[in-house]
């Protein structure tokens, strides 16, 4: 995430699949945020998830997300 206040703890919000190659990523929302890439056998299987931290650090906002998986 590269701006503060897009967000809320809390908040409940739709996960996009998207497909590479040799793995897949994740978008939150909106293209609020990115995932990293994951390997196929870490999939989710959530199609959306709770926002349960939001961190700043020098590189930008990091949004950790929770699911039921």
């Amino acid at each position: 995430m590269e701006r503060l206040g897009l967000l809320s703890v809390g908040d409940v919000l739709p996960v996009t699949e998207g497909k590479l190659p040799g793995s897949y990523y994740y978008t939150l929302g909106k293209a609020y945020a990115m995932s990293a890439n994951y390997k196929a056998g870490e999939r989710l299987k959530s199609r959306e998830g709770r926002v349960a931290e939001i961190e700043e650090t020098p590189k930008g906002y990091f949004v950790m997300v929770e699911f039921e998986e």
